[in-house]
């Protein structure tokens, strides 16, 4: 095993630890650590939202939720060498559950706190409940369905630059402007609440409060990309902004089904991952990686081969208006009509809503050229469900 660098308590916040993560991100938040180029290490992690959420039947604190905690991240690790410019390479050698935390949870934000996806659909908050045995999940708020999880981290990115960092506040706050109002927010800005900071203190924690951007969206630096194949076995390779790259990682999933769209998406938890850092001196020049990071996908995905697929296109679903190959709304629309379809098969909207983003479904871009509509797919993995669920030719049958 390698070792261990990055410890949590789960019955301690994460500014509570013997030394503190994050949850924002700003260049000037300390390492936690040093590594060398080549260096194998483990990193704990607490769930995103710090342990608000238990494991019981109410949906209350998916409700109330505070999300200006989220999400509490392990580390900075700073890579020794690495300097901007360069390309840092993550390869993901393994991540799992702790023996003592062998649930996680999905769940349906509340309009007023978060919302999701489908929010004008589901506006009230939800909760499910996924115990794992092994590899598989199987959950008593969503029976009838077992399915292989992929475990991978939501999330995973280096630190900004100050320019980095000050463009992404400009341009957030000006969307923010259009509806300041609006439920859910166009974009969570900076905020002082609830802020963990490392070991910051005094003025410079008061700076990086003020100025430190949300770890919500995904950005140039990484961050929330909730890919679910992004796992064991990935290799990650992140354009540098600031000397020792500053890596961190956090917000771990059981299992997710393709664009996370519960918001409290995928089954979240707490665990352990394994990395281990490289370097590519120059890289982004050389490779022209620069705006985002590459990875290579996981090749230890579920054998899943025999799916039901539903499609969706660029209509506004209350509306009934065109849109101009608009892929968010052709997505929703394919999700939506899994949902419709599952609640003939004996599920609640609520349960079939969670279940989409808590299994290993696969999500496609299958057309953005043929106007007016864009097209996108949602495939439903046939096995994981107990009973067929297949239209039949005969309904009596």
């Amino acid at each position: 095993m390698p070792k261990k660098l990055f410890h949590v308590d789960l019955n301690k916040k994460m500014d509570q630890q013997d030394h503190p993560g994050h949850n924002r991100w700003h260049p000037d938040i300390p390492a936690a650590f040093s590594v060398d180029p080549g260096e194998s290490f483990r990193m704990e992690c607490l769930d995103w939202t710090d342990g608000q959420v238990g494991n019981n039947d109410d949906p209350s604190d998916i409700k109330y939720a505070n999300l200006n905690r989220v999400h509490v991240l392990s580390g900075p690790v700073h890579v020794n060498g690495v300097e901007p410019g360069d390309l840092l390479v993550v390869d993901i050698l393994d991540i799992g559950a702790f023996p003592e935390h062998e649930w996680g949870f999905n769940g349906i934000f509340d309009k007023t706190n978060g919302g999701s996806f489908l929010v004008d659909h589901y506006p009230d908050a939800q909760k499910s409940i996924w115990d794992f045995n092994g590899v598989y999940a199987t959950s008593r708020h969503v029976p009838g369905v077992e399915f292989t999880g992929v475990i991978h981290p939501g999330l995973i990115g280096v630190a900004p630059s100050q320019e980095m960092l000050d463009e992404w506040n400009r341009r957030e706050k000006k969307l923010v402007e259009q509806d300041p109002d609006r439920e859910p927010p166009f974009a969570y800005l900076p905020d002082t609440d609830q802020v963990v900071a490392g070991t910051l203190k005094g003025k410079d924690f008061d700076k990086v409060a003020k100025e430190g951007a949300r770890t919500v969206p995904p950005r140039e630096n990484g961050g929330n990309y909730d890919i679910k194949n992004l796992s064991r076995g990935s290799r990650v390779y992140f354009p540098v902004h600031v000397d020792g790259a500053k890596l961190s990682i956090g917000d771990l999933h059981f299992s997710q089904g393709d664009g996370e769209i519960t918001f409290c998406g995928g089954i979240e938890m707490p665990g352990w991952v394994d990395l281990r850092v490289n370097v590519i001196k120059g890289g982004m020049d050389k490779y022209q990686i620069k705006k985002n990071p590459a990875f290579k996908p996981s090749p230890l995905l579920p054998n899943y081969n025999d799916y039901i697929v539903f499609e969706g296109i660029s209509v506004d679903e209350f509306s009934g208006e065109q849109t101009y190959l608009n892929a968010n709304t052709a997505y929703r629309n394919a999700c939506l009509n899994a949902i419709e379809f599952l609640k003939t098969r004996g599920f609640t909207g609520e349960q079939a809503f969670m279940l989409l983003g808590s299994a290993p479904v696969q999500g496609t871009v299958a057309g953005i050229v043929d106007v007016p509509n864009s097209c996108c797919t949602i495939a439903l993995p046939r096995e994981i469900f107990k009973g067929d669920i297949m239209p039949k030719l005969d309904p009596e049958d």
